[in-house]
């Protein structure tokens, strides 16, 4: 394993415990924000911002130069899946905590984060490989 692979599964394994931090601690003394900014529920925004970097920080850590492009799209779409499954554990954990509350919406937040993500990691995926061929 290559160094840069290393520091990306560091990385990874610290966002994921930040993710698990913030998606089940209590927050009961911080203080209160806008509920929404620019006509979006501020809760939404904190769960698209949360998920947005997991797909390009799991295709860091696991090798993206895959050698043929359509591994790296495979991978990409298999992160994505797992970033679906992971946001879906948050708000499934969610419901069975007495402090905190599980929300659709919260999980279509997060799947459109992850969207936009891969579909962001392909484009600059295929302009780099582009470049380099």
């Amino acid at each position: 394993m290559q160094k840069r692979n290393i520091i990306g599964l560091i990385l990874l394994l610290v966002y994921l415990g930040a993710v698990a931090w913030c998606c089940f601690g209590h927050f009961d003394n911080l203080p209160s924000v806008q509920k929404e900014f620019f006509g979006i529920p501020t809760d939404k925004i904190v769960h698209f911002i949360m998920f947005l970097p997991f797909p390009v920080l799991s295709f860091w850590a696991f090798d993206y130069k895959a050698g043929k492009p359509w591994k790296s799209v495979l991978l990409v779409f298999i992160l994505f899946l797992l970033g679906c499954i992971i946001a879906a554990a948050t708000e499934i954990g969610q419901y069975y905590t007495s402090y905190r509350s599980s929300d659709p919406r919260d999980f279509a937040s997060d799947i459109l984060a992850l969207a936009i993500s891969s579909v962001a990691i392909i484009v600059i995926y295929f302009s780099c490989h582009k470049r380099n061929s």
